[in-house]
């Protein structure tokens, strides 16, 4: 696996990852950016909620759970000195589907989160989860 980040301007970014995908990162405008694209913090939040959203889907079918609708929140908290890592992550799992199990989709999310998500799992943040179900919070 591996991505090319090439330097546009600025603060702006190109990176060529090598499924064939482009992807433009780039600054606020307060240090210097032109809002042209995400920032890289946002990709690494993104890429945690695509992951264990792969995994939920792939463990779900597997249980035979239904799922019509899935969107899952992730918010970061950041360290306040540099380098400014994530301290703290939540990803919340919303899920939608007739004759959900909440016990099965609990373990789904477990095995994700703490098992299979690589992208939560090389983070050096504490990841915390929740899952609400038709509607329903869940305890996780």
């Amino acid at each position: 696996m591996e991505a090319k980040v090439i330097w546009k301007d600025k603060v702006c970014f190109e990176a060529n990852v090598g499924s064939g995908h482009q992807i433009i990162m780039d600054g606020s405008t307060d240090i210097g950016g032109e809002n042209k694209g995400a920032r890289p913090t946002e990709l690494l939040l993104s890429g945690v909620g695509g992951c264990s959203g792969i995994d939920m889907v792939k463990i779900l079918n597997k249980m035979r759970q239904e799922i019509t609708n899935l969107t899952i929140h992730v918010n970061g908290k950041r360290a306040e000195d540099y380098p400014r890592r994530f301290t703290n992550i939540n990803v919340h799992f919303e899920l939608e589907g007739a004759n959900l199990d909440p016990e099965k989709i609990k373990k789904a999310a477990q095995m994700s989160m703490e098992k299979y998500c690589s992208v939560s799992l090389s983070l050096n943040a504490d990841i915390t989860y929740t899952c609400k179900v038709n509607g329903t919070l869940i305890s996780t």
